[in-house]
C-alpha cells in the first residue's frame, strides 16, 4: 500500500473513509449524463420509500490482480455512460408539486474512488479480517447525499481468496439486485480471448417473456379432462393468491414471528452490520437438485433451514423438537425471466428503451422451519413442498402492484411504514441471485468472487446467495452485537451442505444397488 510516485495509486486521495465535499471542477473535467437520458425520469414511489428508510447495497468483489486506479477510473466512467441513473441525485421538483425526480449532475469520478489508509501490520497478520472489518465499517459511516450515492472502496492487498478487493456501496434507491447485477455485467468482459459479455446460465436463458404465471391452454383435441385440469389450475391460482395476500396483510397489521435468538430486539438503537461470506460448491448443490428432483432454489432454502436449525438448537439448548416457523421476506424480480440476458444484449444493440431500471420487486413471505430431522434430506422435501405451493400463487405480482398504488395514493411515508412493519414482524431477509457462469473482468480486472449484501434493513439476519462460475456464495449480513459468533453460523451452512451431500450420495448408491 506504499506505491511509488509512478503508480496510479500515487495520485489517489489518501486517508478518506468518506467522500469529502469538494468544489466542482470546471465544466468538461467531469462526467455529466446526456440530456434526455433516464436521468430526467421522476423517482418511483419504491425508490422514494427506500430513500426514506435508508437501505444500501454493499457488494464485495475479489479481484485476481492488484488494482490499477487509472484503468478503474476509465471503467467507472464507461459504467456511468451506460447507466446514467447512477450519476444522478434525487431532488424535489418545484414544477411538479414537489415530486422527486432524478437530476443530472456533473460527477467527479475521483470523489467516488476511496483508498483508505490501513494498518500494515494487521494486513500482514490477518488480511481477511482487515477486509471484513473495513467492509463492516461502511454500515456505520454516513455518505454525502449531495452527490450520487455510489462509492468504490479499494483494498489493494492479497487475501486468502483474492489478490485485491473492491467494495462497492450504492443506495438501494438506484435499483434492485437485478439492476445492480446488470450494471456489473455492463462493466465486465469475459476473460476469454473474444472478450464477449458474460452469459447467464443456460437454464436462465429466455424461458418466458410474458407474465410471471401463464398456463398454456390445452388444445381442443386434448379432451374434457385436460380442459378441466386447465380450469382447475386457475382456480387453485386464484385461491392461493387470495390466501397469500390475506396472510401478507395480516403480517403488516399484527401477525408477528415468535421471539427467537434470530429475531431483532424491539428497540430503536443503531445496530452495526457485519458482512461475512463462504463459498459453496455449485456442483454439490446441483447434485442435490438432481438427486431430489427439485430446483436449485429448493436446495438453497433447505440448506438455510437446516443451517439455522443447527445453530438454534445448539445455542438455545432447546430440547423441544416441535417445528418453529420463522418467516423471511423474499424479494422477487417481477421482470421477465430473460431480463438479465436482455440487459447484456442491450449493451451491443444500444436499445436502452428495452430495459427497465430501478426497483421492480414483488415480495413473498417464505417460511423457514427450525426442526431436527434424522434424515438431512427431509429439509429438501419440505422446502420443495413449500416452494411448489408458492409457485402456484401471484403473491409477488400483487404485492408489487399494491405497493405502487398504495404509495401513490397515501404517500411515501405510508409506504415506508409498511416496509418497516414487514421488517419488524418477520425474522429474515432472504435472496438469491444468478451470476455469470464464466470468469469475467471488472474494469479490466479479473473477478475472483462476488458477494453482495445490504444494510439499513431492521433485521438481525439477512441471507444472500450469489452464484459465480462453479461456486455459490452464501453471504450473511448480521447484527454484530446479536451474533458475535457469526462465523459459527456461517460454518453451519458449510457443514449442512456436506451432511446433505453425504446422505444424497448414500441414497444414490442404495438406489443403484437396488
Amino acid at each position: 500500500m506504499d506505491p511509488g510516485s509512478d503508480s496510479p495509486w500515487a495520485s489517489a486521495q489518501r486517508n478518506r473513509l468518506l467522500p469529502i465535499r469538494l468544489p466542482r471542477e470546471p465544466a468538461g473535467t467531469g462526467w455529466t449524463p446526456l440530456a434526455g437520458s433516464p436521468a430526467d425520469e421522476p423517482v418511483s414511489p419504491t425508490a422514494r420509500a427506500l430513500e426514506d428508510i435508508g437501505i444500501y447495497i454493499v457488494v464485495t468483489i475479489g479481484l485476481d490482480t492488484p488494482i490499477n486506479l487509472t484503468t478503474f477510473r476509465a471503467g467507472i466512467e464507461d459504467m456511468l455512460a451506460r447507466c446514467p441513473r447512477y450519476g444522478c441525485i434525487q431532488v424535489a421538483d418545484g414544477s411538479n408539486n414537489g415530486e422527486a425526480r432524478w437530476a443530472r449532475t456533473t460527477v467527479n469520478v475521483e470523489d467516488h474512488m476511496i483508498v483508505p489508509s490501513l494498518d500494515h501490520a494487521a494486513m500482514a497478520t490477518d488480511p481477511d479480517k482487515v477486509v471484513e472489518d473495513y467492509v463492516a465499517s461502511l454500515s456505520t459511516l454516513p455518505i454525502d447525499r449531495s452527490r450520487p450515492t455510489c462509492e468504490f472502496h479499494f483494498l489493494d492487498f492479497p487475501t486468502s481468496e483474492a489478490a485485491s478487493t473492491v467494495a462497492i456501496r450504492v443506495h438501494h434507491a438506484y435499483g434492485d439486485g437485478m439492476s445492480t447485477m446488470a450494471l456489473l455485467m455492463m462493466s465486465t468482459r469475459s476473460v476469454a480471448a473474444d472478450k464477449s459479455h458474460p452469459a447467464a446460465p443456460p437454464h436462465h436463458r429466455p424461458t418466458r417473456t410474458g407474465a410471471i404465471y401463464a398456463t398454456q391452454r390445452p388444445p381442443l383435441s386434448a379432451g374434457t379432462l385436460a380442459f378441466v385440469a386447465w380450469v382447475w389450475s386457475y382456480l387453485v391460482l386464484a385461491w392461493n393468491t387470495a390466501a397469500d395476500i390475506a396472510y401478507f396483510a395480516a403480517t403488516i397489521m399484527f401477525l408477528s414471528d415468535p421471539r427467537t435468538l434470530f429475531k431483532r430486539a424491539d428497540d430503536d438503537r443503531f445496530h452495526s452490520k457485519r458482512f461475512v461470506h463462504r463459498s459453496l460448491s455449485l456442483d454439490d448443490v446441483k447434485f442435490l437438485k438432481n438427486s431430489m428432483n427439485c430446483t436449485v432454489n429448493d436446495v438453497l432454502v433447505a440448506v438455510t433451514s437446516a443451517a439455522l436449525s443447527r445453530y438454534y438448537f445448539r445455542k438455545s439448548g432447546d430440547t423441544n423438537t416441535t417445528k418453529i416457523c420463522l418467516r423471511s421476506l423474499l424479494p422477487v424480480n417481477t421482470r421477465p425471466a430473460a431480463s438479465l440476458q436482455t440487459y447484456v444484449n442491450v449493451i451491443e444493440s444500444d436499445k436502452t428503451n428495452e430495459v427497465t431500471l430501478g426497483n421492480k420487486l414483488g415480495y413473498i413471505i417464505l417460511p423457514f422451519y427450525l426442526a431436527t430431522h434424522n434424515d438431512p434430506l427431509a429439509y429438501i422435501r419440505k422446502a420443495k413442498k413449500v416452494l411448489d405451493r408458492k409457485k402456484r400463487s401471484l403473491e409477488m405480482v400483487f404485492t408489487y402492484k399494491i405497493f405502487q398504488i398504495f404509495m401513490k395514493v397515501f404517500g411515501v411515508k405510508a409506504g415506508a411504514s409498511i416496509f418497516r412493519c414487514l421488517f419488524a414482524r418477520t425474522t429474515i431477509i432472504f435472496s438469491n441471485m444468478v451470476g455469470p457462469t464464466k470468469q469475467v473482468e471488472l474494469c479490466g480486472h479479473p473477478v475472483a468472487f462476488i458477494a453482495p449484501s445490504v444494510y439499513g434493513i431492521p433485521e438481525a439476519l439477512i441471507i444472500h446467495y450469489q452464484s459465480y462460475r462453479s461456486t455459490i456464495k452464501v453471504i450473511l449480513s448480521v447484527d454484530e452485537d446479536q451474533f458475535p459468533d457469526y462465523h459459527e453460523l456461517l460454518d453451519d451452512f458449510d457443514q449442512t451442505l456436506a451432511v446433505m451431500m453425504d446422505a444424497a450420495s448414500r441414497l444414490s448408491t442404495s438406489t443403484k444397488n437396488d
